[in-house]
This record gives C-alpha cells, structure tokens and sequence, in this order.
C-alpha cells in the first residue's frame, strides 16, 4: 500500500512538469492572487510600483496542492528554487547563509484570502553556528546576530520540527529572570549565545535530531512546513469560519531578510492607511524599536502609536506616509501595511486590503465614493450584510451606573459581557454548556483561534490594534480590547488584578466595550444600536443629531435599494410585526403563518376542532373561530396598507394543538385510582391516541388536515376574503394572498382551490366587493419541486419553504440534528456551513432551481419568493437572485440585510472575492 501511494504521488508530482511553479517579485502582480497568493501578489504589485520592497520570490500554490495532493514537491520545483535563490544571491551580492557575510531569508505563507496567524511563518533562515559570527562581524553588533540566531532556533523548532513552543518562552523567561530583566531586548549577547545553546538543546531533545546547519536544508524544510500548515488545525477552523474554501492551498514567499532588530535606528511596525475600527482617516498603527516584525503581532511587547515614529525617524515616517497615500489610492481601498526599519532605511515588506470593522466598511466605502476612488456599484462590494448585522446589535447604556476598572485600545466595536476565562479550552468548554464568555488572556496566539471564536468578546493586557487578537478579531466581528495594562493578568492562577487590588476570578462576570476601550466588573445594561434607531425611524440621517454611521448606513442603503431587482418581503404574523418590518423595509409579507394565530387563549377551540366528533361540534368550533381570524386579518391588511399579504393556511404538526399524551394518561391513570369521575379525559386520551403521531413533521399537517377536517381551510379563507373586503370598504387596498402548505401533488392544490374560489365568490357576492386573491402554494416537498410544472397549472405563485424543503431533501429533523452531530459534520469539514443556515446550492438549490424554471414554463407569469429563513442569510439571497426569483422573506429583523445582500447581488461582478 506504501509503494502504491509513493508511486501514485510521484506520477501525480511528474505530471505537472512544464509548469512554471516559482515567480520573482518583479514578474507578478496583484490581479495573480489565485496563483502567487495574497501576499506574494502584492509584494510584485508594490515592486513594480517602485516601493522598496526587499527581493525575493514566490512559490505558487500550484506547488502546495500538487505537494498536498500526492505528499511529494512537483519535480521541478527543486532546480527552480535553485536558479531563484541563485539570482538572489548575485543580486544581494551574498549567498545564502556563507559564513562571512551571510544572505538570510524569510519564508512565509500567504493565502489568496488573508488568514492572520493561521500558518507557518520562519525568519533568519541561513544562520548556523558559523554564519551568526559573520552576521556580528558584518553588523557589528553581537548581540542582534546571537538574537537573530536565537529567533530562528525558535521559529524553526516549533513551526517546522514541531517541538512544544512553551520551552523556548519557558527558556527565554528563566533567561530574563536569571539577568533580572523585564524584557528580552535587555539581554545582552552573551545571554543570548547560552540561550541558543539552550534552546538547540531542547531541539535535540524534543525534535531528536540535531538544529540543521545546513542552510538550503532549512530552507527547503521550511517551505515543505508552510505547505503543511495550510491543513494545519487552526487554518482549516479558520477557514470554516470566515467560509474559506479549504482547496485553494498557500503561496510560499522567500524574501531577503532586512532586519528592525538591529539597535534604536531600526524597529518594525504596521500601519493602516484609515483607522481599521472607526475608518477615520489619519494616522494609525503600531511602531516598535528594535524589533523584527513577530513582536509586533504577537502583542508580546507593547508598541508606541505610529505616531511617535515622527520624533523617532522623521525621514523614515514621512517617506512612510507617502508610500501609505501612494497605496491606498493605487488600491482603491484601506491598506494594511507590514513595514521594517533597518538602519534608517525603510522597507516594505507587505501590504494587502486591511481587514476593518462593520463600522468602518460602511464609513470607508462612502468616503471613497466621495473621493471620486469608487463609485457605488463598487461601494456595495466593499460592505456586507454580516456586518450591517453587526452594526444592529445593541451598545452599552453610557448613562449605567458600573464600575470601571481599565481601558485599553479599541480593537474591534460591541459590547460584550461575559464570565472571565483564562484559556482557551475552557472558552469552548463553558460556551458549549451555554456559558457566555470573555477570554482573557496576556496576548493571544493563533493557539487560541477556537478559544477566540466561542467567546463572546477577546480582552488582552499586551498589545496594540496591529496585534493577533485585534486583526483575528475583527476579522471575525468580535469585540476586543487589547493592551490594557493596568490590568494584572495571570492565566496560571486563572485570576486578573485591576487597580485598586480588587481580583477578577475565573467565573466572574465581566464587561468590554470594544468602541471604548473600557473594562467593566458585572455586567452593564445595554441600549439599541442608532442604526436600529435608524431603521425604525428614531435616527434620521442627515439630521444634526445623526452620527456619521448612521449617514453612511443610510447611503449605503440606498444604494442598494436603487439597484436591487429582488424585493424584500417579511415573515409576521400580526400587526405589530408587521408594521416593524414595514418600518425595516419590507414590501409586504412574505409568509403570514395563521397556526401561530391559535396559540395561547385560542388553543382549546382548535383542539376541539380537531377531536370533533359531529358535525355539528366541527361547524360550532368553526363558526367561534372565523370572527377572531377575520378580526387578525383585518389587521394585518390595514398595518400592510398597498403592500402583498401572502397568508399560508393553517400548518401545524398535529401534535402542536393536541393535550400532552404522557400528561393526559397520567391524569386518566390518577383518576381510576382514585375512583373519580373521567369521562372527558379518557375521552380525549382516546382521540389522542387516535392521532398520535411517531413524526408528526412528516404526518397530517398542511393541506392534508385542510382536506381530512372539513371547512377548516374555508373557514381560514372566508376570514381572509372577508377581511379584504371590509378594508377595501374602508377605502383601504388590501393585497391579499392565500397559500396552501405542504403540497404534494396537483390533485391536492385542485381540490382547495375549487373549495376556496367558491368561498371567495360567495363573499364577493354577498359584499359587493370585487376581490382579486391569489392562490398559490408552498414547495417544501421534494416531490413538489419535481413536478412544479404541473402544480403550476392550478398555482398563481409559489413560495419556497426552505426550511422544510431541506429537511426532507436531506432526510434531517432539524430540532434533532444541529444538537447532535452537526457539529462533527463542521469539524470534519462535511459542511462547509449548516445547510438550515446557508442554502445547499447543490442538493436543495437545485430543486429550487428546477422548480423555478418548470413552474415558469407552464405559467410564464407565475411569481416566484422564498420563505424559509434562508431569505434572511446573505449568500442565500445572492443564490435566490441568481436563479430569478421575485422577492425572498425573512424576519423583521433581516430585512436590511436582505436589502443590502439584493442590491449587492444585482452588482457583484463575476468572481469577485472582495473581502
């Protein structure tokens, strides 16, 4: 088996021959992100703008996923790097890791999409036990070179070897204790000469094998490792959540070495062109001296505010804000900016499109639009409705009497409360017993990523708004302050000090505003979100009081609105929400669900509707229940004045309006034992037995009650005709519109629909009243889909009912299933996201696609809308406009969303992947 797969691997490795795998900086460009990879693609964009960008070269994912695929390096992979590295060293002037004056590279990764610290990054590749003393010589400085030497041991054993990471901080730690120094760049070098010793030690000892001298050696093992840790655990968690495809594979990037670690003229930091959180312009980002470029993200040492670079190196911050303006209006867009400082001498050593806030995706997009960079069709592929969701959650009260203990940086906006956790592993294990959380941690890492996602909101005591925490973070539209220094945290006795002495154990509950900074002990009440105040009509833009998010919001919103081809529907079931959805938006009711009108007081008379056992009990049980439904209509239409009211007929599981059979024998069983009178009960156990149901989702429910309990659905559809005729008496315009749930077969649509016709006619008669009522149907069933051409013989629209529809498509009970393996399934990276969340566009999808296009054939004017909560999900909504949908229906609540996701998807480009 061994042999088979060697040989399989090696044919796969072979079969590529001819391809060209390996790309200098001066050959590519930014529209190459497919193949050279996010970072790569800009690194070649910036050289070909004559930014000093360091040489180097690109290995393309081509390469990764041949060496993912069959487990071997495309053949010509190794003389390729060869002849690269070999222009490099006659453009350096230098070879790679010579013992006098040695060339020392990186190797990163870099994905298309950006996935900040999810894989393999190693620095200072070239030096050996020989080289480092050339490196002293040729730097005249000891101490950086032994520094240099010691970083790459690290990077090296933990990232390529695979040694535990906590023995070299454990190491380094001992190292600052035994000089009686608070940071590293306070050990001098001869410190620094033993802790290599040491940490090549540890290698040896974890590794079993020796730290490699040989410096081809470390670089072909560390590209080898950037491959590997595209499937490395935290980047395929990352990619399930921000929904990355897991087959697109990692760009290798060999770049010449320049070093900030080299004395006070030199340092490392990042910078954003706009501020990332709020999307002000000005300047923002992150500086620190003497320093290579890990230290910064790490948030291992706190920075100084890119600011203070002005008093620091003025030549360098002034050429650095030129560069940023330069970017920026290149790209069109805010740009995250990894910069170097060697000597005086700045380099660039990575730009991209900066991951922002919700907040500051709407600000930045309508400023650019203002600057004439974009216009507003590209305006909305800068936003999306995950972030206008955001945007929507609820703020702390300012005006709450709590108790502040800290501030830090504003790294990514909300406002989060949660039970303080110390670690990781008890972040995921407290959330999935429905704890709220907030991890707390000194710095996080890419370790932390899960720890990261269950919790509620991030808090770190290190760190600036260029650290791990803040970037993964507001990738991921999680609350987080960072660099909170007054706060003591120590994760080993799982306890936090704030001034004053007072002591945060694990388990207390604890509040972080990430707009602020602020830190709270217990939790602080919360206030609606002003952009929620916008839609409900509270916040006007444009008025003096309204902020500029808002105004933004707002525009952004017209946008949309302008160019959208998909209305917006809503799903409400009485007045109040409907004239919330109205206010939100909506352009009618997409889906009114009448079972949640017999709910509470009503109950009894639906019981004893369905338990009738004459006539004359069914036709009393009717004759209670028309004037109250009639009174709900009524309403309903006047809240929806001018606006459609698509009504589906009563569609519950028959066990929803039935007594509890397990409570109901009980109390039969009690009664015998007492020798009391139970007549009625034993009656009802009976009849509940009758009917009792083993899957009542799949029983007598939808049309199959309307046809097996005369006059129930023509109950339902005088109240409705009736309704529609008093409001039009009124001088209002009511659009009423009746579905009929659960259809199988044409045979079923015919049969109500000749009854409920006759009904409407009657009314019609009997008031006067001219009624135009639509009858249409539900698809939720397989078979429906399948034979939608011929449904649409006696159906005047359809609505999908997604939710249904991919129950039976995939054979899932959904109130079962997410509870019980979908987990797994996501971690296994069976789902890519639950279908119930996000349309299967394959299985479910191609129904709905199918059907769309039969019904249309048989009725060219059928009027086609989605129902199910998939109306409300962004990439949904981009599926359902694709395949020609009139309108999708979600909640009130997602209703701008769904606007917003409409007018994006009537623009979005072919293939765009914005992010």
């Amino acid at each position: 088996m061994s042999e088979s797969k060697d040989l399989h691997g090696a044919e796969q490795a072979a079969s590529v021959e001819g391809v060209k795998f390996v790309y200098d900086f001066t050959e590519g460009n930014k529209e190459l992100k497919d193949l050279l990879g996010g970072k790569g693609a800009n690194l070649a964009e910036m050289t070909n703008l004559g930014l000093p960008v360091p040489p180097g070269f690109t290995i393309t994912t081509e390469a990764c996923k041949v060496y993912l695929d069959s487990g071997e390096e495309p053949a010509a992979l190794r003389d390729e790097v060869s002849a690269h590295l070999v222009a490099l060293e006659d453009r350096m002037g230098k070879k790679l890791g010579q013992a006098d004056d040695p060339l020392l590279v990186s190797v990163r990764s870099g994905a298309k999409f950006s996935m900040p610290g999810m894989m393999d990054t190693v620095l200072n590749i070239g030096l050996s036990d020989k080289s480092v003393q050339g490196l002293a010589e040729q730097a005249g400085d000891a101490r950086f070179a032994w520094d240099s030497y010691r970083r790459l041991i690290q990077m090296f054993g933990k990232t390529v070897l695979g040694v535990d990471g906590e023995l070299f901080e454990d190491a380094l730690e001992a190292a600052k204790k035994a000089k009686k120094v608070a940071v590293d760049t306070e050990l001098e070098a001869a410190d620094l000469k033993k802790l290599v010793t040491r940490f090549k030690k540890i290698v040896k000892t974890e590794a079993g094998r020796d730290f490699p001298q040989d410096p081809r050696e470390q670089m072909d093992l560390a590209i080898k490792a950037v491959f590997e840790s595209w499937n490395g655990d935290r980047a395929k968690l990352y990619r399930r959540q921000e929904r990355i495809p897991g087959d697109l594979g990692t760009a290798v990037n060999v770049c010449s070495m320049v070093f900030g670690n080299l004395g006070p003229d030199s340092g490392t930091g990042v910078a954003f062109t706009r501020d990332p959180a709020s999307g002000h312009q000005g300047v923002y980002g992150d500086y620190l001296q003497n320093a290579q470029g890990e230290d910064v993200v790490a948030g291992i040492r706190n920075t100084v505010p890119l600011a203070e670079l002005e008093q620091i190196d003025k030549k360098s911050y002034d050429q650095l804000l030129g560069i940023m303006e330069t970017l920026e209006n290149h790209y069109k867009d805010l740009c995250d900016i990894e910069f170097t400082i060697e000597r005086g001498h700045l380099w660039m050593l990575q730009t991209r499109v900066g991951k922002r806030t919700a907040g500051a995706a709407f600000r930045i997009a309508t400023q650019l639009v203002d600057q004439g960079l974009i216009d507003e069709t590209e305006a909305l592929q800068r936003v999306n409705g995950a972030q206008l969701a955001q945007l929507m959650f609820p703020r702390f009260d300012e005006d709450a009497k709590v108790e502040k203990v800290g501030r830090g940086i504003a790294a990514s906006p909300g406002a989060a409360v949660g039970k303080a956790v110390f670690d990781s592993y008890t972040a995921v294990k407290w959330s999935r017993s429905g704890e709220k959380v907030i991890l707390v941690r000194r710095e996080t890492n890419p370790d932390d990523l899960d720890g990261m996602i269950a919790a509620e909101g991030i808090l770190t005591s290190r760190g600036g708004k260029t650290s791990h925490a803040a970037v993964v973070a507001r990738g991921m539209g999680k609350t987080c302050v960072c660099g909170a220094e007054e706060l003591e945290v120590d994760t080993k006795r799982r306890r936090m000090t704030v001034p004053g002495g007072h002591v945060v154990e694990e388990g207390d509950v604890i509040s972080i505003d990430g707009s602020s900074g602020k830190v709270y002990l217990g939790e602080v009440p919360v206030v609606p979100s002003p952009v929620v105040e916008y839609f409900e009509g509270r916040m006007h833009a444009g008025a003096d009081d309204a902020d500029e998010l808002v105004e933004a919001v707002h525009r952004i919103m017209a946008f949309a609105d302008r160019k959208r081809r998909l209305r917006v529907r809503a799903n409400a079931d009485n007045a109040e929400d409907a004239l919330r959805a109205r206010r939100f938006g909506a352009q009618g009711i997409g889906l009114c669900r009448t079972e949640h009108m017999f709910l509470g007081d009503r109950r009894e008379q639906v019981e004893r509707l369905i338990l009738a056992d004459t006539q004359e009990e069914r036709e009393e049980s009717l004759k209670q229940l028309l004037p109250l439904q009639k009174k709900d209509f009524v309403e309903l239409f006047e809240a929806m004045d001018g606006l459609p009211v698509t009504v589906r007929l009563l569609d519950p599981p028959l066990h929803e309006f039935l007594p509890d059979i397990t409570e109901l024998s009980v109390r039969v069983a009690l009664a015998e034992s007492r020798q009391e009178s139970h007549e009625n009960d034993l009656r009802l156990l009976q009849a509940v037995h009758r009917l009792h149901e083993q899957n009542p989702m799949l029983g007598l429910r939808g049309v199959r009650l309307g046809l097996v309990i005369p006059g129930l659905f023509t109950m339902q559809v005088r109240a409705i005709a009736e309704a529609a005729a008093e409001r039009r008496n009124a001088k209002g315009d009511p659009r009423a519109e009746i579905m009929i749930p659960l259809v199988g077969t044409v045979q079923e649509l015919e049969i109500v629909r000749e009854e409920a016709d006759q009904v409407i006619a009657e009314v019609e008669a009997a008031t006067g009243v001219e009624l135009k009522l639509a009858i249409g149907t539900m698809i939720e069933l397989p078979r429906a889909a399948l034979t939608a051409g011929q449904i649409a013989e006696a159906a005047e629209f359809f609505s999908f009912g997604t939710n249904d529809l991919t129950q039976t498509v995939w054979g899932f009970s959904r109130d079962d299933v997410e509870a019980s393996f979908f987990t797994a399934y996501l971690e296994k990276g069976i789902f890519g996201v639950s279908p119930f969340e996000t349309i299967d566009r394959d299985g479910v999808g191609s129904l709905v696609k199918s059907a769309a296009e039969a019904g249309r054939a048989t009725r060219p004017d059928l009027k086609l809308g989605v129902c199910g909560e998939h109306g409300g999900d962004p990439e949904s909504v981009h599926f359902f406009h694709e395949v020609g949908l009139d309108y999708v229906s979600c909640s009130p609540f997602r209703i701008p969303v769904a606007r917003l996701e409409a007018g994006r998807a009537a623009t979005q480009s072919v293939g765009s992947d914005h992010r």
